[in-house]
């Protein structure tokens, strides 16, 4: 679950784009902060703090200092670029029939906290997936059919093949859900 609520943060921020305000030269990660949380707040995207802390997955640890550069004239040439990428990206590489199930944070004995560290009960609305990363790479932004965009961000022991769960905060949503075969359109992270 941990991996779908950063996957979900991590979508939702890529998809505000960039900004030009200014912010501060460094942040030092507190419990409980997430990738995308802490790029909400100092108005970048969360690939833009992986690249400038060279981080390759979206795990942080608390008492981590992280760089946060302020936006510059070449930020806001990277905007316009991003934007192409954005647009050419639009075509998913993957399109895949899988039986869909869906899970909450709030289970007895679970953390509510997301393979890839996305903390689901301080994010109900988030857009979750868990999966096999052998079949759809953690950190995807997916399309999964009555469920919607979402960010491939969890993955559960029985998770195999074509076989995805998606996270729904309510329990009674989550068993009306019950099992079903979807369309999931992969796109790259």
């Amino acid at each position: 679950m941990k991996k779908l609520m950063t996957c979900f943060v991590t979508t939702v921020i890529l998809t505000m784009g960039f900004t030009t305000n200014t912010y501060a030269a460094t942040y030092k990660v507190k419990s409980g902060d997430t990738l995308s949380a802490i790029a909400k707040k100092q108005k970048v995207t969360v690939s833009q703090i992986k690249s400038w802390n060279h981080l390759k997955s979206d795990l942080i640890r608390v008492n981590q200092v992280l760089q946060i550069k302020p936006a510059t004239k070449k930020t806001t040439t990277k905007k316009s670029t991003a934007k192409k990428t954005t647009a050419k990206a639009a075509k998913p590489y993957k399109v895949i029939k899988m039986k869909a199930t869906a899970y909450t944070g709030s289970c007895k004995g679970c953390s509510g906290i997301t393979a890839t560290g996305i903390n689901l009960k301080k994010n109900p609305k988030a857009k979750v997936i868990s999966v096999d990363p052998k079949v759809i790479p953690l950190g995807s932004k997916v399309y999964v059919e009555g469920y919607g965009y979402a960010i491939a961000g969890d993955t559960g022991g029985s998770l195999k093949g074509n076989k995805i769960d998606v996270f729904i905060p309510s329990q009674k949503n989550a068993l009306k859900w019950g099992v079903k075969t979807v369309t999931v359109k992969v796109y790259k992270k």
